[in-house]
């Protein structure tokens, strides 16, 4: 289906309407055998509240963004090539039900669907697109994942010191290594890691000392052996930054329950028609 789809004028029409709906602020997406499989709205868990997210379901990408107005404007695009992609399945807790998270060696974060058949039909066609697509190129699935963050009302205190408690003067931060929430004495290390970053990142007192020794032990390392011949794997650039928190107008209205995803009998995501 997925290759029928490819060269059709219908699949053409429904990538260039996600393009115009992120506008110039978006990175084109049209490109050869590139197909949108489906789409919908999912509630993302975002550092300070859960926000509803603009998802769109590609053969070799996952898109998500936040919604402006709903099916005409979106914006802060961010692009997840899926070979770099693995799912977890998570409980439901008070807040939000239906809940798996969306793993990758650059970012993590936990969404969740309105249903549980939602939520499976999302995993399932997620699983679907990854597993063709490695067996396409060769490549061995992900291992490596950044932490997700734990959101800033998970803890009114440092989860390091556990002695300073948080208030409108004294901040939350993120460790980028762990994800926790930790205050600032805790955490005024930088430590460069260029898969996350090309620039060196805010890290806790712990993560530094443990990627400290975890260098020093590679650097000791390569000293002992010949430097291997390494291939760079080309892969789409995502896009840059943490997903916007802002306060932003995310109201967004359900997207019809009526209309099937492509291969399944189960009402899931809509087309742009």
């Amino acid at each position: 289906m997925v290759d029928h789809l490819a060269n059709t004028e219908i699949n053409s029409q429904r990538i260039a309407a996600v393009e115009n709906c992120f506008g110039a602020s978006g990175q084109p997406l049209a490109v050869p055998g590139r197909v949108l499989l489906g789409e919908g709205i999912l509630t993302k868990e975002c550092r300070k509240k859960p926000k509803p997210r603009i998802f769109f379901l590609f053969n070799d990408i996952l898109v998500y963004g936040s919604i402006v107005i709903n099916k005409r404007k979106y914006n802060s695009q961010h692009i997840i090539p899926l070979e770099d992609v693995t799912l977890e399945t998570l409980p439901d807790t008070l807040q939000m039900k239906n809940r798996w998270m969306i793993k990758t060696s650059k970012k993590s974060f936990v969404v969740s669907a309105a249903s549980l058949t939602e939520r499976k039909e999302w995993i399932s066609h997620l699983e679907e697109c990854i597993r063709h697509l490695l067996t396409k190129t060769g490549r061995q699935p992900s291992t490596e994942h950044a932490a997700p963050w734990i959101p800033d009302k998970a803890t009114d205190i440092c989860m390091r010191c556990t002695q300073t408690k948080f208030s409108t003067l004294t901040r939350r931060h993120h460790c980028r290594k762990c994800g926790f929430v930790v205050c600032a004495d805790c955490s005024r290390q930088r430590f460069l890691m260029p898969r996350l970053s090309p620039k060196p990142l805010r890290v806790c007192n712990l993560c530094y000392r443990q990627l400290l020794a975890e260098k020093k032990k590679e650097a000791e390392a390569d000293r002992r052996q010949p430097e291997p011949i390494c291939s760079a794997i080309p892969g789409y650039e995502p896009s840059s930054g943490d997903d916007s928190d802002k306060s932003d107008d995310d109201k967004a209205d359900h997207w019809p329950a009526d209309t099937e995803f492509y291969t399944s009998e189960v009402s899931w995501s809509s087309f742009h028609s």
